[in-house]
């Protein structure tokens, strides 16, 4: 059946007997095939079309009025329209926010909406301005030959745009050219960071002339000056040496101008510093100078003794064990990896893993200066509790309290490098210094367990005295050099963890902040806040390569105007 539509004034008739009802009007009739027919009815349609009236047909006339919607907008259909409407609109905005984040569309205007909203609407794909499919493709596996990795390829990016529109290459040029430019600039990027590297590695190898220079003048002046060969400390102050009261510290360096920074950085800060007793170790070549430094620049009220090794009775009896695996372990760092310039020549390195093993072979690695702390029980036989500070360190406060920390029955006090604020820095755990591919390693340690600095150690020698510490210390050194430096490959603090695991206490980080010698993102604010601050890394303040902002923090304890410092033109 069609439709049916009902005119104004129509009469609809459903007769009982006949299986038809009949539709009447001015204009028409029509036959509907009657659904049920069990009633005769009839049907008035008013001439407005808002009323239907239906009459019974049984004698009495009782009507039905249906009454139809108005064709006046109601309250209700204009709050479910706006509601609508509202959700409409959020949906586009959101659609156009993608948009907008995904970078598909630099538009904001409403007029980008139909834009965007209709292809989206009607199924149709909506086209993209991002790098085709095809590109990544030929970035991934395009073969470049050695002709288009050189001097051909673009050097910049202004160069390869010109080139790009110049040329109205296709997608595959274009993605070649863009992988020869990146590659060429790589290459580059990576002999830079390896010559820096390399001249780095040099430098902190070798002495300034400057502080060579320094020491010279010093040991002329300890040969011609009686001034400078009195004796440290003075003979009345001598009891201080083992008296336990104190507070007593340690430095073994064979640098003068260094040592000479933490001294007077160390007794400077001091809230009591007739109570500092500084004890420095250095060599035998350096003792002359840093002694005629010492007796000429007096740190009163502080006592202030310089020995060299020679001058220690344990030392030059016997076998001593440091020096034994010093020898041996010079001999094999001399060839490591044959060298530095073996080392620079392999293409297959990243400049960071050529830096490390570049560091390895750095001369402080196996001198006997930056492995005496082992045997620091057998040095000071009568003392017993001692603050050990390397000679790349400033005193920015007062250490005296470090002798109330109980250290709780361990041996080292010291900080740990695996927490901090500073993620490059203290984000050091063991396997950060040890190879824990090797079974001696894994088997022995966890990987994940913080790591903690040298630097500025708080040591209890009576409770080092009860254990094997420094006997252990020598064992794994020895073990390295028969497995070719495989366990770790730097210095002495990968041994130091080793034989201290166990007799470390932890104290709190204001002591020591680490880093300022191998990264400048650390703030001169930042250093301000701590006890101790580190150079440790190739970086040191007394090199003309040190971070310009960080080097005033140690320069403002050396006094330029010293008759020595201006001789050997040793500038701020």
């Amino acid at each position: 059946m069609g439709n049916l539509d009902i005119l104004p004034d129509a009469r609809v008739t459903v007769g009982k007997e006949r299986p038809y009802a009949v539709l009447s009007s001015p204009r028409a009739e029509f036959w509907v095939p009657k659904l049920h027919a069990v009633l005769m009815l009839l049907l008035h349609i008013s001439p407005s079309m808002r009323h239907v009236t239906v009459f019974p047909g049984k004698g009495f006339r009782d009507f039905i009025k249906v009454k139809v919607t108005s064709r006046r907008l109601s309250y209700r259909m204009v709050f479910y329209s706006l509601l609508f409407l509202t959700f409409l609109l959020r949906f586009v905005f959101v659609l156009t926010a993608m948009d907008t984040i995904e970078e598909e569309t630099n538009c904001s205007s409403l007029g980008c909406v139909g834009k965007r909203l209709g292809p989206r609407i009607f199924g149709r794909k909506l086209e993209s301005t991002k790098v085709p499919d095809e590109i990544y493709r030929f970035l991934e596996e395009g073969d470049l030959e050695a002709s288009e990795v050189g001097s051909d390829a673009p050097l910049s990016l202004e160069e390869f745009i010109t080139e790009m529109k110049g040329k109205k290459s296709d997608a595959k040029t274009f993605a070649l050219r863009l992988k020869a430019m990146v590659s060429t600039l790589e290459q580059k990027t990576r002999t830079a960071k390896i010559q820096e590297y390399l001249y780095r590695h040099v430098a902190s190898s070798s002495i300034p002339k400057q502080l060579h220079c320094l020491t010279l003048h010093l040991a002329h002046e300890h040969s011609t000056n009686s001034a400078a060969r009195l004796p440290l400390p003075p003979p009345d102050q001598i009891p201080s040496l083992i008296d336990n009261s104190l507070n007593h510290f340690v430095i073994a360096s064979d640098n003068v101008l260094a040592t000479s920074v933490v001294a007077s950085s160390l007794v400077q800060n001091s809230l009591h510093p007739h109570t500092v007793v500084l004890h420095i170790i250095t060599d035998r070549k350096t003792y002359a100078p840093m002694q005629a430094w010492f007796s000429l620049h007096k740190l009163d009220p502080a006592v202030v003794e310089v020995r060299g090794l020679h001058h220690f009775d344990w030392f030059t009896k016997g076998r001593v064990p440091v020096m034994e695996a010093m020898e041996k372990d010079r001999e094999a760092r001399s060839m490591f990896r044959g060298g530095s310039s073996a080392i620079v020549a392999n293409v297959s390195e990243k400049p960071v893993v050529v830096a490390a093993k570049l560091q390895a072979l750095s001369p402080k690695y196996n001198s006997i200066m930056n492995h005496i702390r082992i045997h620091l029980p057998e040095l000071f036989p009568s003392l017993k509790k001692i603050v050990f500070l390397d000679d790349d360190i400033v005193v920015q406060a007062d250490l005296s309290p470090l002798w109330d920390i109980d250290l709780q029955g361990k041996v080292n006090g010291a900080v740990e490098t695996c927490r901090g604020e500073d993620r490059f820095v203290m984000s050091k755990r063991l396997k950060s210094y040890l190879n824990f591919s090797h079974p001696l390693i894994s088997e022995a340690f966890d990987p994940n367990e913080c790591a903690w600095a040298y630097g500025m150690n708080v040591f209890d020698l009576e409770a080092w005295r009860k254990t094997n510490i420094s006997l252990t210390y020598h064992s794994w050194v020895l073990k390295n050099l028969k497995s070719d430096l495989s366990l770790w490959q730097l210095g002495t603090l990968p041994p130091g963890l080793i034989a201290f695991h166990g007799y470390v206490h932890v104290i709190d980080s204001y002591w020591h902040m680490l880093g300022l010698g191998y990264q400048e993102n650390t703030t001169v604010m930042d250093a301000d806040k701590a006890a101790v601050i580190h150079f440790n890394g190739r970086a040191k303040p007394w090199l003309d390569f040190a971070f310009p902002q960080l080097r005033p923090l140690w320069t403002k304890y050396v006094d330029f105007s010293d008759k020595f410092i201006r001789a050997c033109n040793i500038r701020s």
